[in-house]
């Protein structure tokens, strides 16, 4: 498998983590309208990974789980820098109803 089909699905999984931790923090559906939609799109995900992919199911497999592993750091990375900039929206926020 080649170092720059992995590159890329490495940058579409974590493209789609950033995506979802986003929708969440600023969902205005229902959780359950939300938890479809985040499986919509992880499924959707899965099944290009598939197509992109022509090796063996085993390598398929691999490769994936090492994206989804490498992608959740990002994905944590992403989330915790929004939750800083939320809490500092806040704090400027809560100054100026006083």
């Amino acid at each position: 498998m080649s170092g720059r089909n992995s590159e890329s699905i490495l940058a579409l999984l974590a493209g789609a983590a950033i995506g979802v931790g986003l929708g969440i923090l600023f969902a205005p559906d229902k959780g359950s309208k939300t938890r479809v939609k985040i499986k919509t799109g992880f499924d959707d995900l899965k099944d290009e990974a598939k197509e992109k992919f022509s090796g063996s199911k085993e390598e398929l497999k691999e490769a994936v789980d090492n994206l989804l592993s490498k992608s959740s750091y990002k994905a944590e990375e992403a989330i915790t820098f929004l939750e800083e900039k939320l809490a500092e929206l806040k704090k400027q926020n809560a100054k100026l109803q006083k």
